[in-house]
């Protein structure tokens, strides 16, 4: 279907400013969006308590966490990785209130990560970040629901890509175990000429230029892309990963390589439930009070969760209603 008419008119909107593209621009310049779009977004619902920590890294940097809880007996933790193409987004402008719903829906634990941003910190900081901030949760765990809840990685976008990397090296490292990993359009390859992505109804907020523009700023090297650990879908075992659910946007260029992936993993023997967002375009998932799709993409994300804590997520490849 056409991209929903929401969608339409914000386009429109942007276009009047006839602001530059992002990948005409400088990282500098394309975070100033972020307090634009919060303030149209408006503060998350409240919950039971916020948390917020400093992490140290082996290089001597450090980025923060955030825990939030709600209201009652967490059933999870919910490890979460804002998108952004590694160089945008943040845990205070453009997704403490993805947590907070996310949190309230579920009624889990969600861990927000602040991984360090390229270009100032290219690959693989952000992946490493995040896997500290992934031991930091499963470590502590207990102080902020009960011990031995299940334990969840998600992220969209970029942050999928690393919910997806964290997949494989909790797995190869041995730990922590991760129960179940939520994709939304998730970025799992660098492969620019898909379909997807080189269709031109989908060159929209997300184009294929733009995502050029981030991953030449998160890893110029060509080469090194291809390494599983930057391209998820490359990693040539995806067997032993927890189940996922992978969420793509149908009006976007990610939108082959997360059903990609899904297949990939579903081939290895991994539990998969494949949902689409009909007529949305990527980014949807962080607009809530500016895309309609938020709200129904939030809710089916939680949706899933609930199934799998309650012991009934799919058992295969499957495109749910």
């Amino acid at each position: 279907m056409p991209l929903e008419p929401v969608s339409q008119a914000l386009l429109a909107a942007l276009a009047e400013q006839r602001d530059p593209p992002i990948h005409e621009g400088t990282p500098a310049l394309a975070r100033m969006s972020g307090p634009i779009f919060a303030g149209l977004s408006g503060r998350g619902p409240d919950v039971a308590a916020v948390h917020n920590r400093k992490l140290e890294t082996a290089d001597g940097g450090r980025f923060r966490v955030r825990v939030l809880v709600p209201d009652g007996e967490p059933q999870a933790v919910i490890v979460y990785f804002h998108g952004g193409g590694w160089v945008l987004g943040d845990i205070d402008l453009q997704y403490d209130h993805v947590g907070r719903h996310l949190a309230n829906l579920t009624r889990s634990t969600v861990v927000l990560v602040n991984y360090r941003k390229a270009p100032e910190h290219p690959y693989p900081a952000a992946i490493e970040d995040s896997y500290l901030g992934l031991c930091w949760a499963a470590e502590h765990s207990a102080e902020f629901a009960p011990a031995g809840v299940p334990l969840i990685v998600a992220g969209d976008s970029a942050g999928g890509n690393i919910a997806a990397v964290m997949t494989q090296w909790a797995r190869d490292r041995r730990g922590p175990t991760i129960d179940y990993q939520v994709l939304v359009y998730p970025v799992t390859d660098c492969d620019f000429d898909r379909p997807s992505y080189v269709a031109p109804e989908n060159q929209l907020l997300l184009s294929r230029d733009t995502m050029i523009w981030f991953w030449g700023h998160y890893l110029p090297d060509e080469e090194a892309r291809k390494s599983p650990d930057a391209s998820p879908l490359r990693q040539p075992d995806l067997t032993g990963l927890p189940p996922a659910l992978v969420y793509v946007a149908e009006c976007d260029p990610l939108h082959d390589e997360g059903v990609a992936y899904a297949t990939a993993l579903a081939a290895a023997g991994v539990p998969v439930a494949v949902e689409e967002a009909a007529g949305q375009m990527h980014i949807f998932f962080q607009m809530p009070n500016i895309l309609p799709g938020y709200q129904a993409g939030i809710e089916l994300v939680a949706d899933h969760i609930g199934k799998f804590l309650a012991g009934s997520a799919p058992g295969a490849l499957g495109k749910e209603a």
